[in-house]
Formats: C-alpha cells, sequence, structure tokens
C-alpha cells in the first residue's frame, strides 16, 4: 500500500509532469506504436511465410520481464482447443526440432540462456520468431536464421509489454492458429490512451479513476475467465513495478477456495466494502507503530463476452457484491471480432497507467523535471 497519496497530483497535469522524471508516461503512450512498429518489422522479416504451415508443437518461452505475461495471456487465448501443442517453457525443450516454431522476447540483448535455446533451437531446424534488440549474443545465436523483429519504439523493459505481447500475436495469427488485427488493436490503445491522457480530470480518465480506487487498499485482482486470469496476473506486476502496491491474482474460482482469506473478507468492515469511518492516517489501537493493514478491494476482471457476474458464479459458485468490475464492454461490445484480445489489451494499458498515476502521486517515482504531458503524449501516443 502506498503510505500518502497526494491525490491532488491527478488533478494537476503540470505537477503530474514534473513528478515523472524518467517519462514513464510518455513512454506509456506509446503502446499502440509498439503494435504498429512489430506488425511492420513482422512484414519485413516475412512471417507471412509461416502461413499454412502446421507445426507439431509452438514452443513460448517465458523470460524475465513482460515475456511472461505475454506468454500467459496467449496461451489463455489459444486455449485447449488449439489445434496445436502450446508449450510454455523457460527454455528451449531438449526435444525441439524442424516441425517445431519457438517464439521468444526480450529486452536484455545479454540473455545467456535465451541466447543458448535460440542457438539449440536454430540448430535443431526449428522455425525461430525472436523479438529482441539487434544486437548481443542472442541475435548472433540465430545465426541469420531467426525471424528478428527488432525494437523500433524505444521504451524501459517495464513498458514494453505491448511489443512482447503484439510479437506473439503476428505469430500465432501467421501460424492460423488466432486472428490479431494489430491494426485494431493499435486503434482500441489510441482510444484509451487518450481517455487516460494526463490533463483529463480523474472522473473521465479510466486509469486515474482506477488509481484512486486502488488506493491506499491491497487489491484482490481475481479474473473471471483465464485470459482475465492472466491479465490479473500483468496488472500486479505493473502494480508492483512502478507504484510498489502488493496485489493478490487469481483466478476468481481459486481465490474463492482461499478458505483464510474468504473469512477474512466476510470479518471485514462491510464485508470487504469500503468502510465511511475509516481513517487512513490514525494510528493502530495498540498505540504500536506503524500504518494500519490496508483495506482490501475486489477488483474482478472480466475480458469474454458473457456477464461476468454469471461467470463468477459459473466457475466460484459464489458472487461477491462489493466487488469492483473491469469488463470494458462499452469500448468493445459483445460480438466483437477479437473481444476478449481487445478488452484484454486495453485493461492492460488502463493498468500501466493507473500504477504510473499511483506511482507518482505516492512519492515512488521521483520528481524534478518534466517536459509536459502534451508533449509527451505527442510524441508516440494518439493524436
Amino acid at each position: 500500500m502506498i503510505a500518502v497519496l497526494d491525490d491532488s497530483l491527478l488533478e494537476n497535469p503540470v505537477a503530474l509532469a514534473d513528478a515523472d522524471t524518467g517519462g514513464l508516461l510518455r513512454s506509456a503512450a506509446t503502446a499502440g506504436a509498439q503494435l504498429r512498429s512489430t506488425a511492420q518489422a513482422a512484414q519485413e522479416a516475412r512471417l507471412e511465410a509461416l502461413a499454412g504451415s502446421r507445426p507439431r508443437a509452438l514452443v513460448l518461452l517465458r523470460r524475465p520481464g513482460s515475456s511472461g505475461h505475454a506468454v500467459e495471456l496467449v496461451a489463455a487465448l489459444l486455449g485447449p482447443a488449439c489445434p496445436v501443442p502450446v508449450v510454455t517453457a523457460e527454455v528451449a525443450p531438449s526435444w525441439i526440432g524442424p516441425l517445431d516454431v519457438l517464439v521468444a522476447h526480450t529486452s536484455d540483448p545479454g540473455d545467456r540462456e535465451l541466447a543458448e535455446s535460440v542457438g539449440h533451437a536454430v540448430r535443431r531446424g526449428a522455425e525461430v520468431v525472436l523479438s529482441a534488440p539487434g544486437e548481443g549474443p542472442i541475435v548472433a545465436a540465430g545465426a541469420g536464421s531467426a525471424r528478428l523483429l527488432e525494437p523500433r519504439v524505444p521504451v524501459p523493459p517495464s513498458l514494453d509489454f505491448p511489443r512482447a505481447l503484439a510479437a506473439m500475436l503476428v505469430t500465432v495469427t501467421a501460424l492460423g492458429l488466432l486472428k490479431a488485427d494489430l491494426d485494431v488493436l493499435a486503434t482500441d490503445l489510441d482510444r484509451e490512451l487518450e481517455r487516460d491522457h494526463p490533463s483529463h480530470e480523474p472522473f473521465v480518465n479510466p486509469a486515474k479513476t482506477l488509481a484512486l480506487r486502488l488506493a491506499d487498499h491491497t487489491p484482490l485482482l481475481w479474473g473471471t475467465d483465464p485470459v482475465g486470469t492472466a491479465l490479473a496476473g500483468y496488472a500486479a506486476a505493473t502494480l508492483a513495478t512502478h507504484a510498489s502496491v502488493i496485489v493478490h491474482a487469481a483466478d476468481a474460482g481459486e481465490a474463492a477456495r482461499a478458505v483464510a482469506l474468504q473469512r477474512a473478507l466476510v470479518s471485514g468492515p462491510s464485508g470487504g466494502a469500503d468502510d465511511i469511518f475509516h481513517d487512513p492516517f490514525d494510528d493502530p489501537a495498540d498505540g504500536a507503530s506503524g500504518a494500519l493493514p490496508a483495506p482490501p478491494r475486489i477488483v474482478l476482471l472480466s475480458t469474454a463476452d458473457v456477464d461476468p457476474h454469471e461467470a463468477v458464479m459459473r466457475r466460484a459458485g459464489r458472487d461477491w457484491p462489493a466487488a469492483d468490475v473491469l469488463h470494458p464492454i462499452e469500448e468493445v461490445p459483445v460480438g466483437a471480432p477479437g473481444g476478449a484480445l481487445r478488452r484484454a489489451v486495453l485493461l492492460a494499458a488502463r493498468f500501466d497507467l493507473a500504477a504510473l498515476y499511483l506511482g507518482l502521486a505516492g512519492a515512488v517515482l521521483g520528481s524534478d523535471r518534466g517536459a509536459g504531458p502534451d508533449a509527451a503524449w505527442r510524441l508516440y501516443g494518439p493524436a
């Protein structure tokens, strides 16, 4: 939990810009640009040549950083109905061969373990799609055989999830396993990022609203479907990285079986709802030093077309009436092509911005300079 949240900072775009010394808001605004540049890199790497092939296995490598979360999200999207076995692993399996496709993303050009995996896969004749910087041992291990998707939009590793996800999406789309239109996804992100612009007041800014809902609470992020659960894991990571917020991320059904946690929710004030008499600046009753435990905030993450409360009842056998529900059905209507993926990408960007707003307002991220929020958004973000 953030000890002291200066929520007035969220209403002051100039102060936000001054606090954002690392230009993180600007980097977050490049999400759509990351998707488009990766799609362009895929064309130049001729990923369309994979069309019509049916690999023996699709190997998605989880590497440190955003890669692992992108792997989990893509695996959830493919699901058990995928006609090709999907293997998620830290390193290339020993059995990999010419009938297999390996996909990996990293922002670390010196990842020796990944370099070994790439080298092993290339020597064994596997098709390798690699999203990585253009120099270093990883690219060298590809020996010119790996299809390289080199980053073109510079961002910190903590904000390159769109690029990691895009690299895997263009591959599974080329293989015909999933249809992902990166231009549509980028347009969705442009709209979301415009709504989340620092100049917009919290009551019309979804990311700021989410930040205020999570502030001074222990977030319990529970997915109502497999894609929502994978998204919860990413949201937990970005909140920890940018706002120093500790989060419980889980499937709603798994959370319902956590007996002690459910007992604590029921016994807490209003069954986990806000206590209107709670003063976050009160000292503990026993006079001990330190802050009171942060009250929980249940947030249900839903990406499927079905009503999230129905999904929770089906998966968990119960509902949490006091829970917040993040189900962007207005932005991506029921029945829209690729709805689950589009909602997940949209919410991932919203959590990135919410985490940054929390970090800046809670003095987790430093403050001594800034270039102005409008200039930041104009550089790579939506017009």
